[in-house]
């Protein structure tokens, strides 16, 4: 069993910050690539960062420059800082990650958290 805790979210006024991290726990034996997701009310999911068991980061062109991923592998968790908020970062965001996990065998597959809101409002 694999489960991925999400914690940090809330309401931040414009301009303002927030850090979301996602912990990972259960039968792991590695994490491949970690990230987050958001879904904003009647919109699309968009994928917001991603980042490789080696660093490697990537952005959505929507946040690139004002939002963070990193990752600590000792502890199994990702963060994202999010920076310079503005209404349209408003959302649900989801962390993922890629995790090769072990059972009655190995297995590798994709795993959810629960979702963390954040809403950016005066």
């Amino acid at each position: 069993q694999v489960q991925l805790v999400e914690s940090g979210g809330g309401l931040v006024q414009p301009g303002g910050s927030l850090r979301l991290s996602c912990a990972a726990s259960g039968s792991i034996i590695s994490i491949n690539t970690m990230g987050w997701y958001r879904r904003a009310a009647g919109k699309q999911r968009e994928l917001v960062a991603s980042i490789t068991s080696g660093g490697t980061t990537n952005y959505a062109e929507s946040v690139e420059g004002r939002f963070t991923i990193s990752r600590d592998n000792a502890k199994k968790t990702v963060y994202l800082q999010l920076a310079s908020l503005n209404a349209e970062d408003t959302a649900v965001y989801y962390c993922y990650a890629v995790v090769v996990a072990y059972g009655s065998t190995y297995y590798t597959n994709n795993y959810w958290g629960q979702g963390t809101q954040v809403i950016v409002s005066s």
